[in-house]
Protein backbone atom coordinates (compact mmCIF):
# COMPACT_ATOMS: atom_id res chain seq x y z
CA UNK A 1 0.00 0.00 0.00
CA UNK A 2 1.23 3.28 -1.21
CA UNK A 3 1.29 6.05 1.22
CA UNK A 4 -1.54 7.85 -1.00
CA UNK A 5 -3.73 4.96 -0.17
CA UNK A 6 -3.15 4.92 3.66
CA UNK A 7 -4.06 8.59 3.95
CA UNK A 8 -7.38 8.06 1.91
CA UNK A 9 -8.09 4.58 4.43
CA UNK A 10 -7.33 7.47 7.76
CA UNK A 11 -9.80 10.04 6.33
CA UNK A 12 -12.72 7.28 5.66
CA UNK A 13 -12.01 5.53 9.04
CA UNK A 14 -12.52 9.23 10.83
CA UNK A 15 -16.17 9.83 8.89
CA UNK A 16 -17.68 6.98 9.94
CA UNK A 17 -15.92 7.65 13.73
CA UNK A 18 -17.60 10.80 13.56
CA UNK A 19 -20.99 9.53 12.62
CA UNK A 20 -20.90 6.79 14.54
CA UNK A 21 -20.24 9.38 17.70
CA UNK A 22 -23.68 11.88 16.20
CA UNK A 23 -26.03 8.95 16.11
CA UNK A 24 -24.91 7.84 20.19
CA UNK A 25 -25.52 11.49 20.89
CA UNK A 26 -29.21 11.79 18.97
CA UNK A 27 -30.80 8.56 20.90
CA UNK A 28 -31.65 10.21 24.09
CA UNK A 29 -33.76 13.05 21.40
CA UNK A 30 -35.02 10.48 19.06
CA UNK A 31 -36.27 8.38 22.68
CA UNK A 32 -38.11 11.10 23.62
CA UNK A 33 -40.15 12.07 20.15
CA UNK A 34 -40.83 8.69 20.14
CA UNK A 35 -42.09 8.48 23.91
CA UNK A 36 -44.33 11.53 23.40
CA UNK A 37 -45.75 10.40 20.32
CA UNK A 38 -46.49 6.77 22.31
CA UNK A 39 -48.34 8.81 25.21
CA UNK A 40 -50.52 10.58 22.60
CA UNK A 41 -51.64 7.24 20.57
CA UNK A 42 -52.37 5.86 24.44
CA UNK A 43 -54.18 8.94 25.16
CA UNK A 44 -56.22 9.61 22.27
CA UNK A 45 -57.78 5.57 23.01
CA UNK A 46 -58.47 6.05 26.32
CA UNK A 47 -59.69 9.87 26.30
CA UNK A 48 -63.36 9.79 25.20
CA UNK A 49 -63.86 12.89 22.67
CA UNK A 50 -66.84 15.39 22.81
CA UNK A 51 -69.28 14.30 20.25
CA UNK A 52 -69.11 17.11 17.81
CA UNK A 53 -72.64 19.32 16.53
CA UNK A 54 -74.82 18.13 13.99
CA UNK A 55 -76.89 20.85 12.32
CA UNK A 56 -80.08 18.96 13.56
CA UNK A 57 -78.25 20.33 17.32
CA UNK A 58 -77.94 23.21 15.96
CA UNK A 59 -81.22 23.85 14.43
CA UNK A 60 -82.57 22.72 17.99
CA UNK A 61 -80.62 25.04 19.87
CA UNK A 62 -81.71 28.28 17.98
CA UNK A 63 -85.14 27.31 17.99
CA UNK A 64 -85.41 26.63 21.87
CA UNK A 65 -83.75 30.26 22.03
CA UNK A 66 -86.98 31.86 19.44
CA UNK A 67 -89.40 30.35 21.69
CA UNK A 68 -88.19 31.54 24.59
CA UNK A 69 -87.66 35.40 22.90
CA UNK A 70 -90.46 37.67 24.26
CA UNK A 71 -91.53 39.66 21.41
CA UNK A 72 -92.10 43.18 20.62
CA UNK A 73 -95.25 44.08 21.92
CA UNK A 74 -97.87 45.33 19.60
CA UNK A 75 -97.79 49.66 18.06
CA UNK A 76 -101.60 49.12 18.90
CA UNK A 77 -100.59 48.30 22.49
CA UNK A 78 -97.61 51.16 22.68
CA UNK A 79 -100.87 53.56 21.02
CA UNK A 80 -102.65 52.82 24.06
CA UNK A 81 -100.42 52.85 27.41
CA UNK A 82 -99.45 56.58 25.85
CA UNK A 83 -102.95 57.84 25.74
CA UNK A 84 -104.67 55.86 28.09
CA UNK A 85 -103.29 57.85 30.93
CA UNK A 86 -104.92 61.24 29.68
CA UNK A 87 -107.91 59.66 28.63
CA UNK A 88 -111.71 60.68 29.82
CA UNK A 89 -115.48 59.20 30.13
CA UNK A 90 -118.04 61.73 30.24
CA UNK A 91 -121.40 61.47 31.65
CA UNK A 92 -124.22 63.70 30.72
CA UNK A 93 -127.43 64.46 32.44
CA UNK A 94 -130.20 67.10 30.70
CA UNK A 95 -133.06 67.73 32.68
CA UNK A 96 -136.30 68.55 31.87
CA UNK A 97 -139.26 70.71 32.96
CA UNK A 98 -141.66 67.58 33.55
CA UNK A 99 -138.86 66.12 35.89
CA UNK A 100 -137.94 63.94 33.61
CA UNK A 101 -134.44 63.47 32.31
CA UNK A 102 -131.97 62.55 29.43
CA UNK A 103 -128.62 60.64 29.93
CA UNK A 104 -125.44 60.37 27.47
CA UNK A 105 -122.04 59.78 27.34
CA UNK A 106 -118.93 60.36 25.50
CA UNK A 107 -115.27 60.68 25.68
CA UNK A 108 -112.19 63.40 26.23
CA UNK A 109 -108.51 64.19 26.61
CA UNK A 110 -106.55 65.73 28.83
CA UNK A 111 -104.69 68.65 26.50
CA UNK A 112 -102.47 70.60 29.04
CA UNK A 113 -100.95 70.59 32.29
CA UNK A 114 -104.13 72.57 33.74
CA UNK A 115 -106.21 69.81 33.37
CA UNK A 116 -108.41 71.48 30.46
CA UNK A 117 -110.68 68.49 28.45
CA UNK A 118 -111.56 68.73 24.88
CA UNK A 119 -114.59 66.93 23.87
CA UNK A 120 -117.13 67.25 21.12
CA UNK A 121 -119.64 70.24 21.52
CA UNK A 122 -123.05 67.68 21.21
CA UNK A 123 -122.05 65.57 23.73
CA UNK A 124 -122.25 68.09 26.52
CA UNK A 125 -124.29 70.78 24.61
CA UNK A 126 -127.86 71.23 26.82
CA UNK A 127 -126.73 69.22 29.50
CA UNK A 128 -127.82 70.07 33.30
CA UNK A 129 -125.15 68.02 35.01
CA UNK A 130 -121.51 67.22 33.10
CA UNK A 131 -119.39 64.63 34.94
CA UNK A 132 -116.08 63.48 33.98
CA UNK A 133 -114.46 60.35 34.94
CA UNK A 134 -109.97 60.39 34.82
CA UNK A 135 -108.09 57.38 34.38
CA UNK A 136 -106.70 57.54 37.76
CA UNK A 137 -110.59 57.33 39.10
CA UNK A 138 -111.07 60.62 39.80
CA UNK A 139 -114.55 61.24 39.62
CA UNK A 140 -115.59 65.40 38.99
CA UNK A 141 -118.43 67.44 37.71
CA UNK A 142 -117.62 70.02 34.97
CA UNK A 143 -118.25 72.63 33.25
CA UNK A 144 -117.71 74.10 29.44
CA UNK A 145 -115.46 77.47 29.70
CA UNK A 146 -115.01 77.55 26.03
CA UNK A 147 -116.33 75.95 22.96
CA UNK A 148 -116.23 76.23 19.01
CA UNK A 149 -119.84 75.72 17.84
CA UNK A 150 -118.71 75.99 14.12
CA UNK A 151 -116.54 73.14 14.47
CA UNK A 152 -118.39 70.93 17.65
CA UNK A 153 -115.94 71.21 19.91
CA UNK A 154 -115.92 72.22 23.50
CA UNK A 155 -113.52 72.90 26.31
CA UNK A 156 -114.42 71.44 30.18
CA UNK A 157 -112.57 72.16 33.16
CA UNK A 158 -113.10 69.64 36.08
CA UNK A 159 -113.98 71.23 40.10
CA UNK A 160 -111.78 68.63 41.23
CA UNK A 161 -109.16 67.32 38.98
CA UNK A 162 -106.27 64.83 40.17
CA UNK A 163 -103.05 65.82 41.61
CA UNK A 164 -101.50 64.54 38.71
CA UNK A 165 -102.49 65.10 35.50
CA UNK A 166 -101.39 63.50 32.16
CA UNK A 167 -101.62 65.67 28.84
CA UNK A 168 -101.80 64.02 25.66
CA UNK A 169 -99.43 64.82 23.55
CA UNK A 170 -100.42 66.83 20.12
CA UNK A 171 -99.49 65.67 17.02
CA UNK A 172 -99.35 67.21 13.44
CA UNK A 173 -102.55 66.22 11.52
CA UNK A 174 -100.66 67.48 8.06
CA UNK A 175 -98.21 64.99 8.35
CA UNK A 176 -100.42 62.57 7.89
CA UNK A 177 -100.84 60.81 4.41
CA UNK A 178 -104.38 58.84 3.22
CA UNK A 179 -103.17 55.01 4.37
CA UNK A 180 -101.37 55.98 7.44
CA UNK A 181 -102.51 53.81 10.38
CA UNK A 182 -104.85 55.54 12.66
CA UNK A 183 -106.53 54.86 16.76
CA UNK A 184 -109.39 55.29 18.06
CA UNK A 185 -109.55 55.44 22.00
CA UNK A 186 -113.26 56.05 23.89
CA UNK A 187 -115.84 54.96 25.55
CA UNK A 188 -118.17 53.17 23.03
CA UNK A 189 -121.46 52.66 24.62
CA UNK A 190 -120.04 53.31 27.70
CA UNK A 191 -117.41 50.65 27.34
CA UNK A 192 -114.37 52.71 29.25
CA UNK A 193 -111.01 52.70 27.32
CA UNK A 194 -111.74 50.45 24.02
CA UNK A 195 -109.37 51.01 21.24
CA UNK A 196 -110.37 50.29 17.56
CA UNK A 197 -107.60 50.38 14.99
CA UNK A 198 -107.45 51.45 10.74
CA UNK A 199 -106.52 53.77 8.83
CA UNK A 200 -106.85 57.33 7.19
CA UNK A 201 -109.06 57.58 4.68
CA UNK A 202 -109.32 60.89 3.43
CA UNK A 203 -108.87 64.52 4.38
CA UNK A 204 -110.61 67.69 3.57
CA UNK A 205 -114.14 66.27 4.01
CA UNK A 206 -117.31 67.93 4.94
CA UNK A 207 -119.32 66.41 7.84
CA UNK A 208 -123.09 67.47 8.26
CA UNK A 209 -123.97 66.84 12.18
CA UNK A 210 -127.23 64.75 12.34
CA UNK A 211 -130.19 66.59 13.54
CA UNK A 212 -128.29 69.88 12.83
CA UNK A 213 -127.68 72.47 9.60
CA UNK A 214 -124.16 72.82 10.77
CA UNK A 215 -121.99 71.65 8.42
CA UNK A 216 -118.05 71.14 9.16
CA UNK A 217 -115.42 71.37 6.44
CA UNK A 218 -111.51 70.24 6.89
CA UNK A 219 -112.54 66.74 8.70
CA UNK A 220 -110.30 63.76 8.74
CA UNK A 221 -111.62 60.75 7.23
CA UNK A 222 -110.91 57.43 9.00
CA UNK A 223 -112.35 53.84 9.22
CA UNK A 224 -111.32 52.43 12.95
CA UNK A 225 -114.97 51.51 14.60
CA UNK A 226 -116.31 54.32 16.48
CA UNK A 227 -119.77 54.05 18.21
CA UNK A 228 -122.15 56.32 19.93
CA UNK A 229 -119.68 56.61 23.00
CA UNK A 230 -116.28 57.38 20.75
CA UNK A 231 -117.37 61.56 19.94
CA UNK A 232 -114.92 63.46 21.88
CA UNK A 233 -112.20 60.91 22.35
CA UNK A 234 -108.98 61.24 20.41
CA UNK A 235 -107.97 60.57 16.95
CA UNK A 236 -104.42 58.98 17.31
CA UNK A 237 -101.46 58.54 14.79
CA UNK A 238 -98.95 55.65 15.21
CA UNK A 239 -97.22 57.47 17.71
CA UNK A 240 -99.49 57.93 20.40
CA UNK A 241 -99.86 61.75 19.54
CA UNK A 242 -103.36 63.24 19.34
CA UNK A 243 -104.48 64.48 15.84
CA UNK A 244 -107.82 64.70 15.84
CA UNK A 245 -111.24 65.19 17.46
CA UNK A 246 -113.63 62.39 16.69
CA UNK A 247 -117.00 63.87 15.82
CA UNK A 248 -119.57 61.46 14.09
CA UNK A 249 -120.14 59.06 11.32
CA UNK A 250 -122.17 58.83 8.47
CA UNK A 251 -124.68 55.69 8.31
CA UNK A 252 -127.27 56.03 5.58
CA UNK A 253 -129.86 53.75 7.65
CA UNK A 254 -131.09 55.03 10.91
CA UNK A 255 -129.51 52.90 13.05
CA UNK A 256 -126.17 54.24 15.02
CA UNK A 257 -123.56 51.54 15.01
CA UNK A 258 -120.45 52.13 12.56
CA UNK A 259 -120.16 50.98 8.93
CA UNK A 260 -116.67 52.60 8.51
CA UNK A 261 -117.18 56.30 7.95
CA UNK A 262 -115.62 58.24 10.68
CA UNK A 263 -114.89 61.90 10.89
CA UNK A 264 -112.65 63.66 13.36
CA UNK A 265 -111.67 67.55 13.80
CA UNK A 266 -108.01 68.06 13.41
CA UNK A 267 -106.34 69.23 16.65
CA UNK A 268 -104.77 72.03 14.86
CA UNK A 269 -107.85 73.26 14.60
CA UNK A 270 -109.80 71.97 17.59
CA UNK A 271 -107.17 73.73 19.87
CA UNK A 272 -109.19 76.87 18.47
CA UNK A 273 -111.52 76.15 21.37
CA UNK A 274 -108.86 76.76 23.80
CA UNK A 275 -108.44 80.07 22.82
CA UNK A 276 -104.91 78.67 21.10
CA UNK A 277 -104.46 80.03 17.31
CA UNK A 278 -104.27 77.12 14.65
CA UNK A 279 -100.52 75.16 14.17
Amino acid sequence: MNESSGSKMEVFRGRIKGLLTRLRRGLPFASGVFGALLVLFFYNLLIVKPNQLTVEDVNMSVAIAMASATPAPANSALVYRIIEPSLVLIQVEEKHQDAESDFGLGSGVVVDSFGNILTSLHVVNGATTIKVTFADGTVSEAEIVNSMPERDIAVLQAYDTPLFVVPAVLGNPNSMRVGDEAYVVGNPFGLYGSMSSGVISGFDRVFRVSNSDLEIPGMIQFDAAANPGNSGGPLLNRSGHVIGIVTGLINPTDDTFFVGIGFAVPITVAVGGMGSPPY
